[in-house]
């Protein structure tokens, strides 16, 4: 057994939480193991050990192979929480010691947005004395709350009301309204505001779909989300209409429309970081951020 894994979150190791989170989403014994790169026969054992340990049944066994039981319904829940923790303070502990190494601050934000806010940040930031090596790190909708939870990311650039801002300390950078982008010369784009239920239902202008947390992506009619580029090519085609916020103009070109959202909730965007950040850049970073 590998020493690292012999922590305990309460009665139950995080080996023990990995053998079973594998098990649950296999749905089979054997497949996990397999996933796991060990015998059937100890972890079978290890899965009875947990049981007993926490007395409980935590799968029902069938011929195909196992299903959840309730019991079995929460501790997936909050194990997977659980593990997800140790790996987070794992990689802010490693992040630790790289800084102390060469210190740097690493920023996610969301590919295609708040770039004109993103440059003059670190512009900003730069001018600093004690300014440090920014890497900055473009990652798809939604995720930068993730990568700030899980330790992937120092600070991030976040938006309310579509990211989860629960648990971080935040300074408000903007507040701006939302816009419908459509191709130019579309009948639409002649007119002075649209309602949000209106924009998503122009005839031959579906909005995108944009991804889940896990990669997976909503049905329906629009292209999915992936670049925020290349969406704008298909509205400039005429083949989608996409909603924005209003700074979005920033980056507009030829071939574009413009119609003011006259019901949409307006988007506020943050600097966002771990409670628990004693790091002089993230501070430095927020600093010329809230200057902005």
């Amino acid at each position: 057994m590998n020493p690292g894994e012999r922590r305990s979150v309460g009665d139950v190791e995080t080996r023990e939480l990995r053998y079973f989170v594998a098990v649950a989403e296999e749905s089979h014994i054997g497949r996990a193991a397999e996933r796991l790169g060990m015998a059937q026969p100890p972890l079978s054992r290890a899965i009875a050990q947990l049981e007993r340990r926490l007395g409980a049944r935590l799968f029902d066994r069938t011929p195909r192979g196992v299903t959840l039981t309730s019991a079995g319904e929460t501790l997936l829940r909050e194990g997977r929480a659980a593990l997800a923790a140790v790996e987070a303070a794992e990689r802010r502990t490693r992040r630790t010691v790289e800084t102390a190494r060469r210190p740097s601050v690493v920023l996610t934000a969301k590919a295609g947005a708040s770039s004109e806010l993103m440059a003059k940040l670190l512009d900003a930031y730069a001018a600093e004395p004690d300014a440090v090596e920014v890497e900055v790190v473009l990652s798809p909708p939604g995720h930068q709350a993730l990568m700030l939870r899980d330790g992937r990311a120092d600070v991030a650039l976040l938006h309310r009301p579509f990211d989860d801002l629960s648990g971080f300390d935040v300074e408000t950078l903007t507040v701006e309204d939302q816009v419908l982008i459509l191709p130019a010369g579309h009948p639409v784009s002649a007119r002075s505001s649209i309602t949000a239920a209106e924009a998503a239902s122009i005839p031959g202008l579906p909005l995108p779909r944009w991804p889940h947390l896990d990669g997976s992506y909503p049905d329906g009619p629009g292209p999915e989300l992936r670049d925020l580029t290349q969406v704008l090519q298909l509205v400039r085609l005429g083949r989608a209409a996409i909603m924005l916020p209003d700074s979005a103009r920033a980056n507009m070109r030829e071939g574009l429309a413009v119609v003011p959202l006259s019901d949409a909730p307006q988007v506020t965007t943050v600097i966002a970081w771990p409670p628990h950040s004693t790091s002089p850049a993230v501070a430095g970073l927020v600093r010329a951020a809230t200057r902005l």
